[in-house]
């Protein structure tokens, strides 16, 4: 039984909102800003000389490192064991 916890409790935080919406917020804020760092004079002037790329994959950096900061400051907590006396009955 104790054992069955362990791994419900570890599925909770594995594969807790948080972490998937930051994991992918930092790998897609990596990739538009990597765009942002070598976009060329055309794609430029194309935003009217702001550098779009650099500053939305920055901005998505910041917000997907916000998300795993949240989520190591305030970890999920472990399901709590079901401790109905029914267990196994239906109830309608």
């Amino acid at each position: 039984m104790e054992e069955d916890q362990k791994k419900v409790s570890a599925a909770a935080r594995l594969f807790d909102v948080r972490r998937v919406i930051g994991g992918l917020f930092v790998v897609y804020g990596v990739i538009v800003t990597l765009l942002g760092i070598f976009d060329n004079q055309s794609e430029i002037d194309k935003a009217e000389g702001v550098r779009i790329n650099l500053w939305m994959g920055l901005g998505m950096l910041v917000l997907g490192l916000l998300f795993l900061l949240w989520l190591r400051l305030s970890p999920p907590e472990p399901p709590q064991p079901n401790t109905d006396e029914t267990e196994g009955s239906e109830t309608h």
